[in-house]
């Protein structure tokens, strides 16, 4: 009586399991992650205010109430208070972290669509390097906030300008980040067997390079979204980013400083909300990267 045997071929060391997919393993890595899963849930409440700013906001935020200044947080009808111009300050801290959202999202499409490609450029063809490279270290010499500042006060100010100017002055750390990973990739098994097949450098850098640097690229993404967070307020603190009427955190920093003794919470809600902006991303990012990083999820 013959015996058959079946062979049951071993699971690939990089197979998932359990959620069956790439995305699924880095999504089980993330809600395994507290201080990321914190991160994620503060990042949604942030975002949310920013988009329902309009349906959550009870009054204006240039409505003023003259008869009732400086008002207490928990002020019958005025949930965190007024200014010094009786606005409501729950108003006006919504519609400015809609402003720091806005601004950031802008600032990261502008790194992303321009340092991408000559990241993808520089890394992988040595004689662009050269030019490409040697133009970032020359913008990196210059601290980040001093060509904001300087960009946004030659366009003039305004939302669209701030976030250009922000947008512009991390283009450089865009490059390096993207080169740096083109340069690993391209010496990779698959970049090499394309290679030998005579694909064309193009073919091979959007369709082997770009997928695999796409991971980093968005790590580098929340990286940028508080700094340009950061920098808005400080564009809009000093008159070069959006402008009065409009609220913005950094606005309602710069009109509270002069009554900080009279009413310390106008000014201390908006840096608290400036706070938990940049801590979403920084700790939904610390997350994300680690989740995308191959060494970390193959070991779970």
């Amino acid at each position: 009586m013959a015996v058959t045997e079946t062979v049951l071929s071993p699971t690939p060391p990089g197979a998932d399991q359990g959620l069956g997919s790439g995305r699924g393993r880095v999504l089980k890595s993330l809600l395994h992650n507290p201080l990321g899963l914190t991160g994620g849930i503060l990042l949604a409440v942030v975002v949310l205010a920013g988009l329902l700013a309009p349906l959550l906001a009870p009054y204006s935020p240039t409505q003023v109430h003259f008869e009732t200044p400086f008002q207490k947080p928990g002020t019958v009808g005025f949930l965190l208070g007024t200014d010094d111009l009786g606005r409501d300050i729950f108003s006006r801290l919504l519609y400015g972290i809609q402003a720091s959202l806005k601004v950031g999202a802008l600032s990261v499409a502008l790194a992303v669509v321009i340092g991408t490609p000559l990241g993808l450029l520089a890394g992988y063809w040595r004689w662009l390097d050269g030019i490409i490279s040697r133009l970032t270290d020359v913008t990196l010499a210059f601290p980040f906030l001093i060509i904001a500042v300087a960009l946004a006060a030659i366009s003039g100010p305004s939302l669209t300008n701030a976030a250009i100017a922000l947008g512009i002055a991390q283009v450089p750390t865009m490059i390096r980040v993207v080169r740096g990973e083109t340069l690993r990739i391209k010496e990779s098994d698959f970049v090499l067997g394309a290679k030998t097949m005579d694909a064309s450098g193009l073919r091979i850098i959007f369709s082997h390079v770009l997928p695999n640097a796409a991971s980093a690229v968005i790590v580098q993404a929340t990286v940028i979204m508080p700094v340009a967070v950061i920098g808005e307020a400080l564009l809009s603190f000093l008159g070069l980013g959006i402008q009065p009427p409009t609220p913005s955190l950094g606005i309602m920093l710069s009109d509270a400083q002069q009554y900080i003794f009279r009413s310390p919470t106008a000014a201390i809600f908006p840096g608290l909300a400036i706070a938990a902006i940049c801590l979403s991303f920084n700790l939904f990012g610390d997350a994300l990267r680690d989740a995308l990083d191959p060494t970390n999820t193959s070991r779970k």
